[in-house]
C-alpha cells in the first residue's frame, strides 16, 4: 500500500473526556486508504525542539466526506500542546502499519464470533474493526474498560454500531462492573457469545500492556486466536530507524511496519 503525505485540514479538535480529545481531519487521500488498525504519523507544528512526527491510531474515517478521526490522550508535552491547535493544517503521513486480520478471516470462513476488548484509549484502534465486522454480519461482543465513567468516551459510538450497550468496567465503579475489564473478558470467554452462547473464534485487544497480556493469556487458555495492537515509541514510522522494536518468537520486529497488529502467540512479553 502506498504511503501518502497530505496537508490535512483540522475540522475539529475538542475535548471529549478527562485529558481525552477527538481530532477530526479532512484528508481525502489517506481517508480512502485507511484499514482498521492502521495509524498515521502527524507533525505537530510550532514545536521546533520536537522535529519527529507522532503516531496516532485512526478511530474512524469517512471515505465519502474524506475525513478521519483520532482519539488522543494528553500524556507528553506534544499531546498536551495539540489541543491548542484549533484550526489550520497538519502534515499527515499514512496509512502506516498493518491492520487487523479479522475481516480476511471472516471472508475465509474462519470467523463468526468476535470478542473485542479495549482498555482506555485502546478502544480507538478497535472501533473501525467493530463497525466493519458488524456490517459484514459477524456476531460481535465488545468489552470496554476505563478508570471512570467520564473516560468511557467511546461507549455511545460502540452502542450505536452494536445496537446495544457494550460491556463496561470502571476502576472506580462509577459505571458498569467495578474493577478491571479483564474480569468481563474472562466471563465471555468462559460463557461464550452473548447472542447464542457459542465459543468465540477471534479476539482483538488494545490497551495498557498489562491488560493486553492478561487478555492474550485468557484467549490462549480458551484456545481462541487473538491479535493485539502494540504501541511503541516511533521515530520514522517507515521501518528505517528501528526505534519501535517488538520482541517476538521469530526475532525482533518493527511495530511500525510489521505491526502494530501482532498475533498474540508471537509476542514475547518483557
Amino acid at each position: 500500500m502506498t504511503v501518502l503525505e497530505e496537508e490535512a485540514c483540522i475540522v475539529r479538535n475538542e475535548q471529549v473526556g478527562p485529558r481525552l480529545h477527538m481530532l477530526e481531519l479532512e484528508s481525502p487521500s489517506i481517508a480512502q486508504s485507511i484499514a482498521p488498525g492502521q495509524f498515521v504519523h502527524v507533525r505537530i507544528p510550532n514545536k521546533g525542539a520536537h522535529i519527529l512526527r507522532r503516531p496516532f491510531s485512526i478511530y474512524d474515517c469517512s471515505e465519502q466526506a474524506g475525513t478521519m478521526k483520532v482519539l488522543y490522550q494528553e500524556v507528553g508535552s506534544l499531546t498536551k500542546y495539540l489541543p491548542t491547535i484549533q484550526s489550520g493544517h497538519l502534515s499527515v503521513m499514512g496509512p502506516l502499519g498493518n491492520g487487523w486480520s479479522a475481516l480476511q478471516r471472516l471472508a475465509d470462513g474462519r470467523l463468526s464470533h468476535a470478542l473485542i476488548v479495549g482498555g482506555g484509549v485502546g478502544a480507538a484502534p478497535l472501533f473501525m474493526l467493530v463497525e466493519q465486522l458488524a456490517r459484514a454480519g459477524a456476531l460481535v461482543d465488545v468489552v470496554l474498560g476505563a478508570q471512570t465513567k467520564d473516560a468511557l468516551v467511546c461507549r455511545e459510538d460502540y452502542a450505536r454500531v452494536l445496537g446495544r450497550e457494550p460491556l463496561c468496567a470502571t476502576d472506580d465503579g462509577s459505571f458498569g462492573t467495578p474493577g478491571f475489564c479483564t474480569v468481563l473478558s474472562q466471563e465471555r470467554l468462559t460463557q461464550g457469545s452473548l447472542a447464542d452462547g457459542l465459543p468465540y473464534d477471534y479476539v482483538a485487544v488494545c490497551g495498557p500492556e498489562p491488560l493486553m497480556r492478561i487478555v492474550c493469556a485468557q484467549a490462549t487458555e480458551a484456545g481462541v486466536f487473538c491479535e493485539l495492537s502494540l504501541e511503541r515509541r516511533m521515530a520514522c514510522g517507515i521501518g528505517a530507524c528501528l526505534s519501535c522494536v517488538v520482541e517476538t518468537k521469530e526475532g525482533k520486529k518493527r511495530s511500525c511496519v510489521d505491526g502494530p497488529i501482532f498475533d498474540a502467540c508471537e509476542v514475547v512479553w518483557q
